[in-house]
């Protein structure tokens, strides 16, 4: 999880959820689930929390926030990062539910348009 790669997995998984699901009360208590978990561990990333230490060791990083930035590749330094990166990370993470919901409507309209080729 990171700010560079939650965005297309959060658009994805949004495509995947309006794709399968066609009962509107458990897709949306499926982007809840969802958004949770990217919620959860990416800022357990930033706070640089234990539990997460092997997901950012294994990309090779220093700490979890250098991972949320980074994403393993790109050369950025948390240190050197203006300290208005942590207004930023709000930005970022309040983002975080429009990328799920723009996958929904994403899936919803291939929904529609398969429906529709399948009816002609």
């Amino acid at each position: 999880m990171s700010f560079l790669a939650d965005p297309p997995m959060l658009v994805a998984s949004g495509v995947a959820i309006d794709s399968v699901i066609s009962d509107e009360d458990t897709a949306k208590k499926l982007e809840l689930g969802v958004l949770l978990v990217f919620l959860v561990v990416s800022i357990s990333l930033y706070f640089n929390l234990g539990w997460v230490r092997k997901f950012w060791e294994f990309f090779g990083e220093k700490s979890g926030r250098d991972f949320m930035f980074n994403s393993g590749v790109l050369p950025l330094s948390d240190e050197k990062m203006p300290s208005s990166k942590h207004v930023m990370s709000v930005v970022l993470f309040a983002t975080y539910p429009l990328w799920l919901r723009l996958g929904r409507k994403i899936g919803a309209r291939m929904r529609t348009n398969r429906l529709s080729i399948r009816g002609s």
